[in-house]
């Protein structure tokens, strides 16, 4: 006869098997998230979903795991450090002839990476178990994570309605292992954003509405990433060189200062992603971009999205004849594609006349210093 499962014991175990295979924290939680469902609910009714159909689609069951995973008793959340050496952020962002990608992206696609880990701990857990059912989750389900991770005690709910680790920052991802057993679960975090409103002044776009609630319609990495049509015109130029997400409100948090780098080199830079220069970019034809996204998020975008990115960045860009070749060689391919790049050129034909305007301003200015010198003379 087997003695009964230690589930205290196991739950010590989890934690020290996550912990092996890569993750830096694990929580387990409830599926209770019923304080969540009006602000969720109020959320898809203002919109802030934007054309993320899905969303709304699946309306509660996002805040209801154990309706989408039935049997399910307990969440157990784990976070993973992204953040790779050397990130470069200002050398990127503060040179417009460079393409910014979101640090999350530079490497292999997270999802792949701890789902595998994720499947591997629930094998483990199996394995001690008399029976066991586990269903891993990184993203890629109507799951809602962050509270989830909050609930857990991985961190808080960050004004940005990113989750915050007093010792990580924001820098990493969260998976989930859904699981049929009655573990004990671990307690909350107390907040510690306070008074701070840092992300939510830095925002380019202001997509950060109120605390804690972001308009996605605003935000660059739904424009760069999730919406599929045109970039609304009137953020195309704050979106600067960034060609795929943003990490401004991550950037500017205090609690990122001493955020740890990432101990996967699946998660460090593809080469030819660090620091790209645009034109490098905009040349790869469909082929080329399908071969080096292979095993990135990015490739997800398609190359259609890649190129409308792109275009706006060099809109964005001081004015080079090398620019306005490039994008006049791209016209034909897709009417968006078109807008987004007439958009481009004519942006481009405004800097070449400020250039114009600011290279021939000294020689106005000593023009008329001459005729007062002049005129002084004749009276």
């Amino acid at each position: 006869m087997s003695l009964p499962l230690d589930f205290n014991q196991l739950a010590q175990h989890i934690k020290q098997w996550g912990q092996a295979l890569g993750f830096q924290q694990v929580g387990i939680c409830d599926t209770d998230l019923t304080s969540e469902e009006p602000k969720l609910q109020a959320w898809l009714d203002n919109q802030y979903h934007g054309d993320m159909s899905w969303m709304a689609r699946y309306g509660m069951l996002r805040a209801r795991p154990h309706e989408l995973q039935p049997g399910t008793l307990r969440v157990i959340s784990v976070r993973m450090n992204y953040l790779p050496p050397d990130a470069a952020f200002a050398r990127t962002l503060g040179n417009p002839q460079l393409g910014y990608i979101s640090r999350y992206a530079l490497g292999r696609d997270y999802h792949k990476v701890l789902r595998q880990r994720l499947k591997k701990l629930g094998e483990k857990i199996q394995s001690h178990c008399h029976q066991l059912s586990f269903r891993p989750f990184v993203d890629s389900a109507p799951i809602m994570e962050r509270p989830l991770a909050a609930k857990a005690g991985l961190g808080w709910t960050g004004k940005h309605s990113l989750t915050i680790n007093r010792e990580a920052g924001s820098w990493f991802f969260l998976g989930e292992l859904l699981v049929d057993i009655p573990l004990p679960v671990d307690s909350p975090v107390e907040e510690g954003c306070g008074r701070c409103v840092a992300c939510m002044t830095i925002c380019p776009t202001n997509a950060i509405v109120e605390p804690y609630v972001v308009d996605a319609r605003r935000c660059i990495s739904y424009l760069t990433i999730e919406l599929e049509g045109a970039i609304p015109e009137e953020f195309r130029p704050l979106m600067g060189n960034r060609i795929y997400g943003c990490d401004d409100c991550q950037m500017t948090c205090p609690w990122n200062r001493l955020a740890p780098l990432t101990e996967e080199s699946d998660f460090h830079p593809r080469q030819y992603l660090y620091q790209p220069p645009l034109l490098e970019l905009y040349a790869w034809d469909e082929a080329e971009f399908l071969a080096k996204t292979e095993g990135s998020p990015i490739r997800r975008i398609g190359h259609f999205r890649w190129l409308r990115n792109i275009s706006v960045a060099l809109g964005n860009a001081p004015y080079q004849p090398e620019i306005m070749s490039a994008l006049q060689q791209r016209k034909g391919i897709n009417i968006v594609l078109d807008e987004h790049i007439d958009w481009a050129i004519a942006r481009q034909l405004e800097r070449r006349q400020q250039q114009e305007i600011t290279v021939q301003q000294p020689k106005l200015q000593r023009l008329i210093r001459s005729i007062e010198k002049g005129l002084t003379r004749d009276a």
